[in-house]
């Protein structure tokens, strides 16, 4: 046990020294579950403002942003970027607030989740979903040596994001991964920014929609991934925020969301912004308030930050 001990402090002062505490590593060694022979290559593009996205991506990957091991909360976030399931924003919705999670003492964790599609995929509607438990399994599996405390580990995402961490949070009862070690896959809870949560023709983005269940969906599949159909009175406490006048992503998604949490009560807090439209990631440029300020004091009133 005391040469465990000792390798484990040396494994986390490497890791705290490399980059910051920056280290990205594939989800998948051998063969990535769910695939099919592609011929798909993975670009890269910069929005304005220097906003680094990703398309076609077929090889996913974990970004790791550790706090100091001897500061460390014990708590860790799993962080899904935004853009349609079209295309990953990994700066605005996913560096840039992995980097301040990482300065709360929060094990951040920046997915960078296959882009479902029907020429890399047998099944495109569970890809990224499959990859979103993939990583809870390896953040569980690694929690020791990453001074993370396996009862607090949530996720977060945003627009698209949004949509797949509130479906980790829904979904966690079905594992659409092999998980022989029975690793528990229930966030501990979720974090969402303008998210798209239901796919029901009044409320979806359809860019969306058509991107993860195809053109022509069944109503069964719909339903199956419309989150605020989901939820139950063990779904995962909530921090929501949007804006009024996102017409991206109607405000009807936070909303219907928020009161299936509250009928089944799920402590929930919600935030809306009356304007500052869709995508901002940290900074709404319409308001001075940061909605990072509330999810922290809404981590420290629920006990996941001291």
């Amino acid at each position: 046990m005391r040469i465990l001990s000792i390798v484990n402090i040396i494994f986390n002062l490497l890791f705290f020294l490399n980059s910051s505490a920056q280290q990205t590593f594939d989800l998948y060694t051998d063969k990535i579950p769910n695939s099919k022979p592609y011929d798909v290559k993975e670009g890269k593009g910069i929005w304005s403002l220097g906003h680094n996205y990703v398309t076609n991506v077929t090889h996913p990957t974990l970004t790791a942003f550790l706090p100091d091991p001897n500061k460390a909360s014990g708590t860790a976030v799993i962080i899904c970027p935004g853009g349609g399931y079209r295309v990953l924003g990994m700066s605005r919705a996913g560096y840039d607030i992995a980097k301040v999670f990482q300065k709360l003492e929060v094990a951040a964790f920046v997915l960078k989740y296959r882009l479902p599609s029907d020429k890399t995929m047998v099944n495109k509607s569970i890809g990224p979903l499959q990859n979103v438990q993939r990583a809870f399994q390896i953040v569980t599996e690694n929690a020791e040596n990453w001074n993370i405390n396996t009862s607090k580990i949530g996720v977060a995402g945003f627009s698209a994001g949004g949509h797949l961490a509130a479906s980790a949070a829904t979904h966690y009862r079905n594992a659409y991964i092999d998980n022989e070690k029975q690793i528990n896959l229930r966030p501990a809870f979720q974090i969402l920014g303008f998210p798209v949560i239901s796919f029901t023709d009044s409320l979806a983005h359809k860019g969306s929609r058509t991107n993860l269940l195809g053109e022509k969906p069944s109503s069964d599949l719909i339903l199956k991934f419309s989150n605020e159909l989901l939820v139950t009175n063990n779904t995962p406490p909530a921090f929501i925020f949007h804006s009024g006048d996102d017409r991206t992503v109607l405000v009807g998604n936070s909303l219907k969301y928020y009161e299936a949490l509250y009928k089944n009560n799920v402590p929930a807090e919600l935030m809306i912004y009356p304007s500052g439209g869709h995508g901002y990631g940290l900074n709404n440029p319409s308001t001075p308030s940061k909605w990072i300020e509330e999810c922290t004091n809404w981590m420290i009133a629920n006990g996941w930050l001291d």
